[in-house]
């Protein structure tokens, strides 16, 4: 029922100047209902953070299509970037943006991804969760890098004056 009626928004929200919020709002409301329509926040978190888990595993699977491929590293990019569209810090908004703009890439990415992948990245996002949070330092040392010759540069810069 659900998803017939999700159809019939998407067609009526292409109107609309307020789309993406709207089609944002919606995913997050079906990922509610999808889950017997009771979730804590910390629940759909955790759900949140399996599915993203999932599009990058299938992003890293051979037989995903290259624009499904596309879309997840869009997805994972935004997840895991410490740089937001609209900045944290701004009240309401900087926390709208994450609550919208996630919640819609990862829908994007999982409809463009084929379900049979999907759902063996999901297994698979779901027993790596269960046997211990996978730790890969790898992926984090060009984040740090990158933050450290910001920072350094900002000192040297503030210092020199």
């Amino acid at each position: 029922m659900y998803k017939n009626i999700l159809e019939d928004d998407f067609y009526i929200m292409k109107k609309s100047s307020f789309f993406f919020i709207l089609l944002g709002i919606n995913c997050i409301i079906y990922v509610l209902i999808n889950s017997e329509g009771k979730m804590k926040l910390r629940e759909f978190s955790r759900k949140i953070k399996l599915k993203i888990k999932a599009v990058y595993l299938a992003y890293k699977h051979k037989d995903t299509p290259i624009v499904a491929k596309i879309f997840a590293g869009i997805t994972v990019g935004y997840a895991l970037s410490p740089i937001d569209l609209i900045p944290d810090f701004i009240p309401i908004l900087g926390y709208l943006d994450d609550l919208i703009i996630l919640p819609l890439l990862i829908y994007l990415s999982i409809k463009l991804i084929p379900k049979d992948i999907m759902k063996e990245c999901e297994e698979k996002s779901e027993y790596l969760w269960k046997s211990g949070k996978p730790k890969n330092w790898r992926y984090g040392i060009p984040i740090i890098i990158v933050w450290s010759i910001v920072i350094g540069l900002i000192v040297y810069k503030w210092c020199i004056k």
